[in-house]
Protein backbone atom coordinates (compact mmCIF):
# COMPACT_ATOMS: atom_id res chain seq x y z
CA UNK A 1 0.00 0.00 0.00
CA UNK A 2 1.49 3.54 -1.12
CA UNK A 3 0.13 6.14 1.36
CA UNK A 4 1.92 9.67 1.04
CA UNK A 5 2.17 11.92 4.29
CA UNK A 6 1.35 15.52 2.47
CA UNK A 7 3.61 17.29 5.66
CA UNK A 8 6.60 15.58 5.41
CA UNK A 9 6.42 14.60 1.42
CA UNK A 10 7.61 11.34 1.50
CA UNK A 11 5.85 8.01 0.30
CA UNK A 12 5.48 5.30 2.59
CA UNK A 13 5.22 1.61 1.65
CA UNK A 14 3.04 0.11 4.10
CA UNK A 15 1.55 -3.55 4.93
CA UNK A 16 -2.76 -3.54 4.86
CA UNK A 17 -2.34 -3.83 8.68
CA UNK A 18 -0.29 -0.79 9.01
CA UNK A 19 -2.04 1.03 6.20
CA UNK A 20 -5.19 0.66 8.25
CA UNK A 21 -4.04 2.12 11.34
CA UNK A 22 -3.16 5.12 9.56
CA UNK A 23 -6.20 5.58 7.68
CA UNK A 24 -8.04 4.92 10.73
CA UNK A 25 -6.48 7.50 12.62
CA UNK A 26 -6.58 10.23 10.04
CA UNK A 27 -10.55 9.51 9.39
CA UNK A 28 -10.74 9.51 13.31
CA UNK A 29 -9.63 13.04 13.24
CA UNK A 30 -12.39 13.90 10.45
CA UNK A 31 -15.38 12.74 12.65
CA UNK A 32 -14.05 15.21 15.31
CA UNK A 33 -15.48 18.57 15.89
CA UNK A 34 -12.52 20.54 16.97
CA UNK A 35 -11.40 22.33 13.65
CA UNK A 36 -7.83 22.21 14.30
CA UNK A 37 -8.07 18.46 14.28
CA UNK A 38 -10.57 18.34 11.36
CA UNK A 39 -9.14 20.60 8.79
CA UNK A 40 -5.35 18.56 8.81
CA UNK A 41 -7.39 15.13 8.43
CA UNK A 42 -9.43 16.31 5.36
CA UNK A 43 -6.95 17.20 3.88
CA UNK A 44 -4.57 13.94 4.39
CA UNK A 45 -7.09 11.87 3.36
CA UNK A 46 -7.87 13.90 0.26
CA UNK A 47 -4.23 13.08 -0.66
CA UNK A 48 -4.73 9.94 -0.18
CA UNK A 49 -7.44 9.99 -2.61
CA UNK A 50 -5.05 9.36 -5.62
CA UNK A 51 -3.21 6.87 -3.78
CA UNK A 52 -3.16 3.00 -5.27
CA UNK A 53 -4.52 0.78 -2.20
CA UNK A 54 -6.22 3.66 -0.21
CA UNK A 55 -9.79 2.15 -1.13
CA UNK A 56 -8.45 -1.07 -0.29
CA UNK A 57 -8.14 0.50 2.72
CA UNK A 58 -11.27 1.48 3.35
CA UNK A 59 -12.76 -1.15 2.22
CA UNK A 60 -11.73 -3.26 5.26
CA UNK A 61 -12.47 0.04 7.83
CA UNK A 62 -16.46 0.06 6.84
CA UNK A 63 -16.14 -3.43 6.54
CA UNK A 64 -15.25 -3.89 10.55
CA UNK A 65 -17.87 -3.99 12.71
CA UNK A 66 -15.80 -3.26 15.86
CA UNK A 67 -15.16 0.21 14.70
CA UNK A 68 -17.16 3.57 15.35
CA UNK A 69 -20.31 4.18 13.09
CA UNK A 70 -19.23 7.39 12.25
CA UNK A 71 -15.86 6.44 11.34
CA UNK A 72 -17.19 3.20 9.55
CA UNK A 73 -20.05 6.03 7.97
CA UNK A 74 -17.18 8.14 6.89
CA UNK A 75 -15.03 5.77 5.50
CA UNK A 76 -18.11 4.52 2.87
CA UNK A 77 -18.72 8.26 1.52
CA UNK A 78 -15.08 8.28 0.57
CA UNK A 79 -15.23 5.23 -1.00
CA UNK A 80 -18.35 6.35 -2.78
CA UNK A 81 -16.84 9.78 -3.72
CA UNK A 82 -13.94 7.66 -5.07
CA UNK A 83 -16.18 5.64 -7.56
CA UNK A 84 -17.19 8.83 -9.63
CA UNK A 85 -14.12 10.61 -9.56
CA UNK A 86 -11.63 7.75 -10.33
CA UNK A 87 -13.33 4.19 -11.25
CA UNK A 88 -13.38 5.02 -15.26
CA UNK A 89 -10.57 4.09 -17.07
CA UNK A 90 -10.01 7.55 -18.26
CA UNK A 91 -10.13 8.80 -15.41
CA UNK A 92 -7.03 10.90 -13.76
CA UNK A 93 -5.23 8.87 -11.47
CA UNK A 94 -7.57 6.23 -12.33
CA UNK A 95 -7.79 2.90 -9.78
CA UNK A 96 -5.84 -0.20 -11.63
CA UNK A 97 -8.12 -2.91 -13.18
CA UNK A 98 -6.48 -5.26 -10.47
CA UNK A 99 -7.33 -2.99 -7.44
CA UNK A 100 -10.79 -2.56 -8.74
CA UNK A 101 -11.26 -6.37 -9.13
CA UNK A 102 -9.88 -6.89 -5.53
CA UNK A 103 -12.94 -4.40 -4.69
CA UNK A 104 -15.75 -5.96 -6.46
CA UNK A 105 -15.10 -9.51 -5.00
CA UNK A 106 -14.69 -7.74 -1.70
CA UNK A 107 -17.89 -5.39 -1.29
CA UNK A 108 -20.10 -8.72 -2.24
CA UNK A 109 -18.25 -10.77 0.02
CA UNK A 110 -20.85 -10.72 2.76
CA UNK A 111 -23.76 -8.91 3.12
CA UNK A 112 -24.26 -8.29 6.93
CA UNK A 113 -23.93 -4.61 7.85
CA UNK A 114 -25.62 -4.09 11.23
CA UNK A 115 -26.49 -0.59 10.44
CA UNK A 116 -29.06 0.69 8.23
CA UNK A 117 -27.70 3.54 7.25
CA UNK A 118 -24.10 2.37 6.30
CA UNK A 119 -25.85 -0.76 5.08
CA UNK A 120 -27.75 1.69 2.40
CA UNK A 121 -24.94 3.57 1.63
CA UNK A 122 -23.13 0.57 0.94
CA UNK A 123 -25.91 -0.89 -1.44
CA UNK A 124 -25.50 2.30 -3.25
CA UNK A 125 -21.69 2.46 -3.87
CA UNK A 126 -22.64 -1.35 -5.21
CA UNK A 127 -24.77 0.11 -7.75
CA UNK A 128 -22.52 3.04 -8.95
CA UNK A 129 -19.90 0.37 -9.63
CA UNK A 130 -22.16 -2.06 -11.28
CA UNK A 131 -23.44 1.07 -13.28
CA UNK A 132 -19.86 1.21 -14.82
CA UNK A 133 -18.67 -2.62 -14.82
CA UNK A 134 -22.02 -4.97 -15.10
CA UNK A 135 -22.31 -6.92 -16.67
CA UNK A 136 -19.05 -7.15 -18.47
CA UNK A 137 -16.53 -6.78 -16.13
CA UNK A 138 -18.79 -8.21 -13.07
CA UNK A 139 -21.16 -10.81 -14.49
CA UNK A 140 -20.83 -12.53 -11.03
CA UNK A 141 -22.69 -9.55 -9.42
CA UNK A 142 -26.43 -10.63 -10.27
CA UNK A 143 -26.25 -14.23 -9.80
CA UNK A 144 -24.34 -13.39 -6.04
CA UNK A 145 -27.32 -11.48 -5.13
CA UNK A 146 -29.54 -13.79 -6.26
CA UNK A 147 -28.07 -16.33 -4.12
CA UNK A 148 -28.03 -13.95 -0.92
CA UNK A 149 -31.64 -13.18 -1.05
CA UNK A 150 -32.32 -16.65 -0.35
CA UNK A 151 -30.50 -16.99 2.55
CA UNK A 152 -32.43 -17.85 5.87
CA UNK A 153 -30.42 -15.21 7.87
CA UNK A 154 -32.46 -12.16 8.02
CA UNK A 155 -30.11 -9.85 7.91
CA UNK A 156 -28.07 -11.11 5.22
CA UNK A 157 -31.30 -11.57 3.32
CA UNK A 158 -32.37 -8.08 3.97
CA UNK A 159 -29.11 -6.89 3.17
CA UNK A 160 -28.95 -8.52 -0.40
CA UNK A 161 -32.43 -7.31 -1.47
CA UNK A 162 -31.40 -3.83 -0.45
CA UNK A 163 -28.50 -4.36 -2.56
CA UNK A 164 -30.54 -5.96 -5.31
CA UNK A 165 -32.93 -3.10 -5.30
CA UNK A 166 -30.31 -0.20 -5.81
CA UNK A 167 -28.16 -2.33 -8.30
CA UNK A 168 -31.81 -2.72 -10.90
CA UNK A 169 -32.92 1.21 -9.95
CA UNK A 170 -29.25 2.16 -11.40
CA UNK A 171 -29.09 0.06 -14.82
CA UNK A 172 -32.95 0.73 -15.49
CA UNK A 173 -31.92 4.36 -15.17
CA UNK A 174 -29.42 4.07 -18.00
CA UNK A 175 -30.29 5.19 -21.19
CA UNK A 176 -27.76 4.22 -24.05
CA UNK A 177 -28.95 1.51 -26.76
CA UNK A 178 -26.96 -0.82 -25.87
CA UNK A 179 -27.60 -0.15 -22.02
CA UNK A 180 -31.01 -0.66 -22.24
CA UNK A 181 -30.94 -4.16 -24.90
CA UNK A 182 -27.87 -5.14 -21.78
CA UNK A 183 -31.42 -4.54 -19.08
CA UNK A 184 -34.33 -6.06 -20.65
CA UNK A 185 -31.53 -9.37 -20.88
CA UNK A 186 -31.48 -9.55 -17.69
CA UNK A 187 -35.23 -8.28 -16.69
CA UNK A 188 -35.92 -11.69 -19.09
CA UNK A 189 -33.20 -13.98 -17.45
CA UNK A 190 -34.96 -12.45 -13.52
CA UNK A 191 -38.42 -11.91 -13.92
CA UNK A 192 -40.16 -15.21 -13.02
CA UNK A 193 -37.55 -15.23 -9.85
CA UNK A 194 -38.39 -11.38 -8.90
CA UNK A 195 -41.81 -12.51 -8.96
CA UNK A 196 -41.60 -15.25 -6.98
CA UNK A 197 -40.01 -13.47 -4.30
CA UNK A 198 -42.00 -10.19 -3.88
CA UNK A 199 -44.90 -13.43 -3.68
CA UNK A 200 -43.44 -15.24 -1.17
CA UNK A 201 -42.42 -11.78 1.44
CA UNK A 202 -46.26 -10.38 0.85
CA UNK A 203 -47.65 -14.31 1.80
CA UNK A 204 -45.60 -13.88 4.64
CA UNK A 205 -46.63 -10.44 5.49
CA UNK A 206 -50.17 -11.25 5.08
CA UNK A 207 -49.82 -14.23 7.13
CA UNK A 208 -48.02 -12.55 9.92
CA UNK A 209 -50.21 -9.00 10.14
CA UNK A 210 -53.98 -11.09 10.38
CA UNK A 211 -51.97 -13.45 12.87
CA UNK A 212 -51.57 -9.93 15.08
CA UNK A 213 -47.25 -10.42 15.02
CA UNK A 214 -47.18 -7.00 13.96
CA UNK A 215 -42.99 -7.33 14.64
CA UNK A 216 -42.73 -9.98 12.77
CA UNK A 217 -44.83 -8.61 9.53
CA UNK A 218 -42.91 -5.56 9.89
CA UNK A 219 -39.83 -7.34 8.58
CA UNK A 220 -41.85 -8.98 6.41
CA UNK A 221 -43.29 -5.77 4.67
CA UNK A 222 -39.72 -4.00 4.75
CA UNK A 223 -38.74 -7.27 2.32
CA UNK A 224 -42.02 -6.71 0.52
CA UNK A 225 -41.63 -3.31 -0.48
CA UNK A 226 -37.97 -4.01 -1.44
CA UNK A 227 -38.35 -6.87 -3.50
CA UNK A 228 -41.97 -4.46 -5.05
CA UNK A 229 -39.16 -1.93 -5.71
CA UNK A 230 -37.20 -4.39 -7.59
CA UNK A 231 -40.31 -5.50 -9.98
CA UNK A 232 -41.26 -1.84 -10.69
CA UNK A 233 -37.80 -1.27 -12.31
CA UNK A 234 -37.93 -4.46 -14.21
CA UNK A 235 -41.74 -4.32 -15.16
CA UNK A 236 -41.64 -0.12 -16.37
CA UNK A 237 -38.32 -0.49 -18.15
CA UNK A 238 -37.38 -4.30 -18.74
CA UNK A 239 -39.36 -5.23 -22.17
CA UNK A 240 -40.05 -3.66 -25.35
CA UNK A 241 -43.20 -5.36 -25.38
CA UNK A 242 -44.18 -5.64 -22.12
CA UNK A 243 -48.39 -7.20 -23.13
CA UNK A 244 -46.63 -9.38 -24.83
CA UNK A 245 -45.23 -11.29 -21.82
CA UNK A 246 -47.57 -13.23 -20.00
CA UNK A 247 -45.65 -12.98 -16.31
CA UNK A 248 -45.44 -9.18 -16.37
CA UNK A 249 -49.09 -8.88 -17.27
CA UNK A 250 -49.71 -11.19 -14.97
CA UNK A 251 -48.48 -9.13 -12.19
CA UNK A 252 -49.69 -6.04 -13.24
CA UNK A 253 -53.33 -7.59 -12.99
CA UNK A 254 -52.26 -9.48 -9.30
CA UNK A 255 -51.19 -5.58 -8.22
CA UNK A 256 -54.85 -4.88 -7.92
CA UNK A 257 -55.69 -7.92 -5.89
CA UNK A 258 -52.75 -7.53 -3.98
CA UNK A 259 -53.73 -3.52 -2.78
CA UNK A 260 -57.15 -4.48 -1.95
CA UNK A 261 -55.95 -7.29 0.59
CA UNK A 262 -52.86 -4.47 2.09
CA UNK A 263 -56.26 -1.89 2.23
CA UNK A 264 -57.99 -3.95 4.08
CA UNK A 265 -54.47 -4.53 6.40
CA UNK A 266 -55.32 -0.77 7.17
CA UNK A 267 -58.39 -1.65 9.42
CA UNK A 268 -55.54 -4.15 11.18
CA UNK A 269 -53.13 -1.68 12.10
CA UNK A 270 -53.63 1.11 13.65
CA UNK A 271 -52.75 4.73 12.79
CA UNK A 272 -49.44 6.16 14.11
CA UNK A 273 -47.41 3.20 14.46
CA UNK A 274 -44.53 2.13 11.99
CA UNK A 275 -45.88 -0.67 10.82
CA UNK A 276 -48.81 1.74 9.44
CA UNK A 277 -46.66 3.86 7.92
CA UNK A 278 -44.72 1.21 6.48
CA UNK A 279 -48.40 -0.60 5.03
CA UNK A 280 -48.85 3.40 3.45
CA UNK A 281 -45.75 3.22 1.84
CA UNK A 282 -46.21 0.00 0.11
CA UNK A 283 -49.73 0.75 -1.20
CA UNK A 284 -48.66 4.17 -2.50
CA UNK A 285 -46.06 1.78 -4.24
CA UNK A 286 -48.46 -0.41 -5.89
CA UNK A 287 -50.23 2.88 -7.46
CA UNK A 288 -46.54 3.80 -8.67
CA UNK A 289 -45.90 0.69 -10.32
CA UNK A 290 -49.68 1.22 -12.40
CA UNK A 291 -48.75 5.06 -12.79
CA UNK A 292 -45.16 4.40 -14.14
CA UNK A 293 -46.16 1.60 -16.67
CA UNK A 294 -49.14 3.62 -17.92
CA UNK A 295 -47.09 6.65 -18.43
CA UNK A 296 -44.14 4.55 -20.51
CA UNK A 297 -46.19 1.93 -22.23
CA UNK A 298 -49.92 3.99 -23.03
CA UNK A 299 -50.64 0.83 -25.35
CA UNK A 300 -49.93 -2.40 -23.46
CA UNK A 301 -51.40 -1.02 -20.64
CA UNK A 302 -55.00 -0.97 -22.45
CA UNK A 303 -56.08 -4.32 -21.24
CA UNK A 304 -55.70 -2.61 -18.06
CA UNK A 305 -57.72 0.48 -18.39
CA UNK A 306 -61.09 -1.02 -17.40
CA UNK A 307 -59.59 -2.29 -14.00
CA UNK A 308 -57.86 0.43 -13.25
CA UNK A 309 -60.93 2.47 -13.48
CA UNK A 310 -63.41 0.36 -11.77
CA UNK A 311 -60.37 -0.11 -8.93
CA UNK A 312 -59.87 3.79 -8.15
CA UNK A 313 -63.38 4.96 -8.85
CA UNK A 314 -64.58 2.66 -6.05
CA UNK A 315 -62.67 3.43 -3.56
CA UNK A 316 -62.88 7.07 -4.21
CA UNK A 317 -66.09 7.92 -5.16
CA UNK A 318 -68.17 5.24 -3.36
CA UNK A 319 -68.13 3.76 0.03
CA UNK A 320 -65.79 1.31 -0.37
CA UNK A 321 -62.67 3.15 0.44
CA UNK A 322 -64.56 4.34 3.83
CA UNK A 323 -62.18 3.73 6.59
CA UNK A 324 -59.37 2.54 4.73
CA UNK A 325 -58.32 5.27 2.39
CA UNK A 326 -55.87 8.17 3.25
CA UNK A 327 -55.17 11.30 1.68
CA UNK A 328 -51.83 10.24 -0.51
CA UNK A 329 -53.77 7.05 -2.06
CA UNK A 330 -56.47 9.51 -3.03
CA UNK A 331 -53.98 11.78 -5.04
CA UNK A 332 -52.46 8.48 -6.57
CA UNK A 333 -55.99 7.34 -7.59
CA UNK A 334 -57.20 10.52 -8.75
CA UNK A 335 -53.54 10.93 -11.36
CA UNK A 336 -54.12 7.18 -12.61
CA UNK A 337 -57.55 8.45 -13.45
CA UNK A 338 -56.74 11.74 -14.58
CA UNK A 339 -53.67 10.19 -16.65
CA UNK A 340 -56.41 7.73 -18.28
CA UNK A 341 -59.00 10.45 -19.49
CA UNK A 342 -56.36 12.61 -20.93
CA UNK A 343 -53.80 9.95 -22.09
CA UNK A 344 -53.82 11.54 -26.49
CA UNK A 345 -52.93 7.98 -26.96
CA UNK A 346 -56.31 6.87 -25.76
CA UNK A 347 -58.33 9.79 -28.19
CA UNK A 348 -59.19 8.92 -31.52
CA UNK A 349 -58.48 10.85 -34.57
CA UNK A 350 -60.51 13.67 -35.75
CA UNK A 351 -60.81 11.42 -38.72
CA UNK A 352 -61.71 8.20 -37.41
CA UNK A 353 -60.15 6.34 -40.62
CA UNK A 354 -56.76 7.73 -39.30
CA UNK A 355 -57.38 6.36 -35.91
CA UNK A 356 -55.06 3.58 -34.82
CA UNK A 357 -56.74 0.65 -33.69
CA UNK A 358 -55.39 0.54 -30.19
CA UNK A 359 -56.75 4.48 -29.81
CA UNK A 360 -60.21 3.01 -31.13
CA UNK A 361 -60.36 0.56 -28.15
CA UNK A 362 -58.97 2.71 -25.65
CA UNK A 363 -61.57 5.15 -26.31
CA UNK A 364 -64.23 2.06 -26.27
CA UNK A 365 -62.95 0.79 -22.95
CA UNK A 366 -63.43 4.83 -21.67
CA UNK A 367 -66.93 5.32 -22.84
CA UNK A 368 -68.54 2.12 -21.59
CA UNK A 369 -67.17 2.68 -18.54
CA UNK A 370 -67.77 7.18 -17.85
CA UNK A 371 -72.06 6.13 -17.94
CA UNK A 372 -73.60 8.96 -17.66
CA UNK A 373 -74.68 7.80 -14.14
CA UNK A 374 -71.12 6.94 -13.14
CA UNK A 375 -69.86 10.51 -14.45
CA UNK A 376 -72.98 12.16 -12.22
CA UNK A 377 -71.79 10.49 -9.22
CA UNK A 378 -67.90 11.10 -9.67
CA UNK A 379 -69.00 15.23 -10.48
CA UNK A 380 -71.24 15.32 -7.19
CA UNK A 381 -68.94 13.76 -4.78
CA UNK A 382 -65.48 16.07 -6.43
CA UNK A 383 -67.47 19.16 -5.36
CA UNK A 384 -69.68 18.20 -2.84
CA UNK A 385 -67.03 15.94 -0.85
CA UNK A 386 -63.51 16.84 -1.98
CA UNK A 387 -64.19 20.20 -2.60
CA UNK A 388 -64.97 21.57 1.04
CA UNK A 389 -62.39 23.16 3.00
CA UNK A 390 -61.44 20.79 5.43
CA UNK A 391 -61.13 21.93 9.23
CA UNK A 392 -57.16 22.03 9.22
CA UNK A 393 -57.38 24.76 6.55
CA UNK A 394 -60.20 26.56 8.39
CA UNK A 395 -57.79 26.71 11.10
CA UNK A 396 -55.01 27.77 9.23
CA UNK A 397 -57.14 30.11 7.60
CA UNK A 398 -57.80 31.93 10.83
CA UNK A 399 -54.39 31.22 12.73
CA UNK A 400 -52.11 31.86 9.71
CA UNK A 401 -53.66 33.40 6.81
CA UNK A 402 -50.37 34.09 4.91
CA UNK A 403 -50.21 30.89 4.55
CA UNK A 404 -53.61 30.14 4.12
CA UNK A 405 -53.26 32.14 1.16
CA UNK A 406 -50.20 30.79 -0.99
CA UNK A 407 -51.95 27.12 -0.25
CA UNK A 408 -54.64 28.32 -2.10
CA UNK A 409 -52.93 30.02 -4.91
CA UNK A 410 -50.81 26.74 -5.94
CA UNK A 411 -48.46 26.40 -3.33
CA UNK A 412 -47.92 22.55 -3.74
CA UNK A 413 -47.96 20.30 -6.96
CA UNK A 414 -51.08 18.63 -7.80
CA UNK A 415 -49.40 15.58 -8.43
CA UNK A 416 -49.15 15.11 -4.50
CA UNK A 417 -51.75 17.27 -2.91
CA UNK A 418 -55.62 16.56 -2.64
CA UNK A 419 -56.96 19.92 -3.22
CA UNK A 420 -54.91 20.60 -6.44
CA UNK A 421 -55.26 17.27 -7.85
CA UNK A 422 -59.05 17.23 -7.16
CA UNK A 423 -59.37 20.22 -8.84
CA UNK A 424 -57.05 19.01 -12.06
CA UNK A 425 -59.08 15.68 -12.15
CA UNK A 426 -62.56 17.64 -12.26
CA UNK A 427 -61.11 19.90 -15.10
CA UNK A 428 -60.12 17.25 -16.98
CA UNK A 429 -63.10 15.35 -16.45
CA UNK A 430 -65.13 18.43 -17.41
CA UNK A 431 -63.71 19.17 -20.30
CA UNK A 432 -64.14 15.73 -22.00
CA UNK A 433 -67.06 14.82 -20.54
CA UNK A 434 -69.45 18.88 -20.30
CA UNK A 435 -72.38 17.67 -21.77
CA UNK A 436 -73.31 15.32 -19.10
CA UNK A 437 -71.71 17.24 -16.33
CA UNK A 438 -72.61 21.25 -16.88
CA UNK A 439 -76.94 19.73 -15.92
CA UNK A 440 -75.18 18.41 -12.63
CA UNK A 441 -73.16 21.73 -11.53
CA UNK A 442 -75.94 24.15 -13.08
CA UNK A 443 -78.51 21.85 -10.13
CA UNK A 444 -75.72 22.21 -7.43
CA UNK A 445 -75.57 25.92 -8.33
CA UNK A 446 -79.79 26.18 -8.58
CA UNK A 447 -79.67 24.67 -5.29
CA UNK A 448 -77.49 26.97 -3.64
CA UNK A 449 -79.74 30.06 -4.53
CA UNK A 450 -80.04 33.13 -2.13
CA UNK A 451 -77.38 34.13 0.79
CA UNK A 452 -76.44 31.57 2.99
CA UNK A 453 -77.32 31.16 6.69
CA UNK A 454 -74.29 31.94 8.66
CA UNK A 455 -75.72 29.67 11.52
CA UNK A 456 -75.45 26.86 9.19
CA UNK A 457 -71.51 26.05 8.48
CA UNK A 458 -72.19 23.02 6.19
CA UNK A 459 -74.30 24.97 3.83
CA UNK A 460 -71.41 27.71 3.28
CA UNK A 461 -68.85 25.15 2.70
CA UNK A 462 -71.04 23.67 -0.13
CA UNK A 463 -71.74 27.34 -1.52
CA UNK A 464 -67.82 27.72 -1.28
CA UNK A 465 -66.75 24.36 -3.26
CA UNK A 466 -70.18 25.17 -5.72
CA UNK A 467 -68.78 28.26 -6.24
CA UNK A 468 -65.20 26.44 -6.82
CA UNK A 469 -66.38 24.62 -9.01
CA UNK A 470 -67.95 27.31 -11.37
CA UNK A 471 -64.81 29.00 -11.56
CA UNK A 472 -62.62 26.68 -12.35
CA UNK A 473 -64.99 25.75 -15.57
CA UNK A 474 -65.62 29.01 -16.17
CA UNK A 475 -64.33 28.48 -20.39
CA UNK A 476 -66.71 25.55 -20.15
CA UNK A 477 -69.86 26.94 -18.71
CA UNK A 478 -69.61 29.80 -21.60
CA UNK A 479 -72.64 29.04 -23.23
CA UNK A 480 -74.73 27.97 -20.14
CA UNK A 481 -74.19 30.83 -17.42
CA UNK A 482 -75.27 34.15 -17.71
CA UNK A 483 -73.17 35.81 -15.62
CA UNK A 484 -73.82 39.33 -15.69
CA UNK A 485 -77.09 38.33 -14.67
CA UNK A 486 -76.26 35.98 -11.95
CA UNK A 487 -73.67 38.60 -10.85
CA UNK A 488 -76.41 41.36 -10.79
CA UNK A 489 -78.56 39.00 -9.10
CA UNK A 490 -77.24 37.14 -6.38
CA UNK A 491 -73.59 37.49 -5.99
CA UNK A 492 -73.06 41.12 -6.26
CA UNK A 493 -75.65 41.17 -2.36
CA UNK A 494 -73.22 38.27 -1.48
CA UNK A 495 -70.24 40.59 -1.70
CA UNK A 496 -72.02 42.94 0.47
CA UNK A 497 -72.82 40.82 3.44
CA UNK A 498 -70.10 42.04 6.26
CA UNK A 499 -70.86 39.32 9.12
CA UNK A 500 -67.56 37.72 9.65
CA UNK A 501 -68.99 34.20 9.21
CA UNK A 502 -69.80 35.24 5.69
CA UNK A 503 -65.82 35.95 5.11
CA UNK A 504 -65.72 32.36 3.18
CA UNK A 505 -68.56 33.50 0.30
CA UNK A 506 -67.09 36.93 0.09
CA UNK A 507 -63.69 35.46 -0.45
CA UNK A 508 -65.38 32.83 -2.87
CA UNK A 509 -67.40 34.66 -4.64
CA UNK A 510 -64.66 37.47 -5.31
CA UNK A 511 -62.41 34.95 -6.52
CA UNK A 512 -65.10 33.57 -8.59
CA UNK A 513 -65.69 36.70 -10.62
CA UNK A 514 -61.76 37.33 -10.99
CA UNK A 515 -62.52 33.59 -13.19
CA UNK A 516 -65.08 34.78 -14.93
CA UNK A 517 -64.17 38.50 -16.34
CA UNK A 518 -62.02 37.39 -18.80
CA UNK A 519 -64.89 34.98 -19.85
CA UNK A 520 -67.75 36.81 -20.22
CA UNK A 521 -68.38 40.27 -18.09
CA UNK A 522 -70.07 43.48 -19.62
CA UNK A 523 -68.11 46.10 -19.37
CA UNK A 524 -70.25 48.55 -18.02
CA UNK A 525 -71.11 46.33 -15.22
CA UNK A 526 -67.21 47.19 -14.14
CA UNK A 527 -67.89 50.14 -12.69
CA UNK A 528 -69.91 48.58 -10.19
CA UNK A 529 -67.35 45.75 -9.42
CA UNK A 530 -65.00 48.42 -8.89
CA UNK A 531 -66.44 49.67 -6.48
CA UNK A 532 -67.13 46.08 -4.58
CA UNK A 533 -63.65 46.12 -4.95
CA UNK A 534 -62.68 49.22 -2.86
CA UNK A 535 -65.30 48.50 -0.30
CA UNK A 536 -63.92 44.81 -0.12
CA UNK A 537 -60.27 46.00 0.29
CA UNK A 538 -61.41 47.61 3.77
CA UNK A 539 -62.31 43.86 4.85
CA UNK A 540 -61.09 42.92 8.72
CA UNK A 541 -59.86 39.68 6.91
CA UNK A 542 -56.43 39.33 5.25
CA UNK A 543 -57.97 36.18 3.57
CA UNK A 544 -60.39 38.57 1.58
Amino acid sequence: ICLENPFSGYLYLMDIQSASSVVLQALTQATSQDTAVLKPAEEQLRQWETQPGFYSVLLSIFNNHLLDVNVRWLAVLYFKNGIDRYWRRVAPHALSEEEKSSLRAGLITNFNEPVNQIATQIAVLIAKVARLDCPRQWPELIPILLESVKVQDSLQQHRALLTFYHVTKTLASKRLATDRRLFQDLASSIYSFACSLWNHHTDTFLQQIYAGDQQAALSSLERTLLSLKVLRKLTVHGFIEPHNNMEVMGFLNAVFERLKQFLECCRQVGPGSLCREKLEKTIILFTKVLLDFLEYHPWPFIPLIQRSLEFAVSYVFTEAGEGVVFERFIVQCMNLIKMIVKNDAYKPAKNIEDSKPESLEAHKIKTAFFTHQTLTEIGRRLVSKYFLLTEEELTMWEEDPESFAVEETGGDSWKYSLRPCTEVLFLDIFHNYSQTLTPVLLEMVQNLQGPSNVEDPVQMLMKDAVYNAVGLAAYELFDNVDFDQWFKNQLLGELQVSHNRYKLIRRRVIWLIGQWISVKFKPELRPLLYEVILSLMQDPDLVV
